[in-house]
């Protein structure tokens, strides 16, 4: 799977990729919480006392956000940010498709990454295969798919 003509995806395509993701989550989200959620914005007002998370709450800004990027890396092989900037996010063995276990484990894995002042997503722009601590706890990679080397059989599967 992965040879001397292999792209990894470097640090400024995933951040690029990043920002397109969470421009897409905020405008889902925004009107999600303004309509279902308005005890949830009223906490968010300046000078209100913060309070316990509802149980709204923590659908919105936490499971939501967790199932919906788990459920793209799986089926799609990333992101929407990643897809619309050619990158997909796979297995760093076997260049397989993450599995569901990988993907969550990579998700939260983001914490370590972001620990230090987020060393661990600047690594991506000194390492090798240009992963992060949370690509390399999970095991994964996130290569640049180069539509002239996909074969014909990948081709008639995407179409089906």
């Amino acid at each position: 799977m992965f040879d001397a003509h292999t792209r990894y995806a470097g640090f400024w395509r995933r951040l690029a990729a990043t920002l397109i993701d969470t421009l897409l989550l905020l405008a889902v989200s925004i009107p999600v919480m303004m309509i279902f959620g308005r005890g949830m914005m009223q906490s968010m007002q300046p000078g209100a006392l913060p309070t316990m998370p509802d149980l709204k709450g923590l659908l919105l800004n936490y499971v939501l956000p967790l199932a919906l990027t788990v459920f793209f890396w799986v089926k799609f092989l990333g992101t929407p940010g990643k897809l619309l900037l050619g990158c997909r996010v796979v297995d760093a063995t076997t260049g397989a498709p993450l599995r569901t276990g990988q993907a969550v484990l990579r998700y939260f894995a983001y914490i370590v990454s972001t620990l230090p002042f987020c060393l661990g997503f600047l690594w991506i722009a000194w390492d090798k295969r240009k992963q992060g601590f949370h690509d390399k706890l999970a095991k994964s990679v996130v290569v640049i798919e180069d539509a002239t080397q996909t074969s014909l059989e990948d081709l008639e599967r995407e179409l089906r």
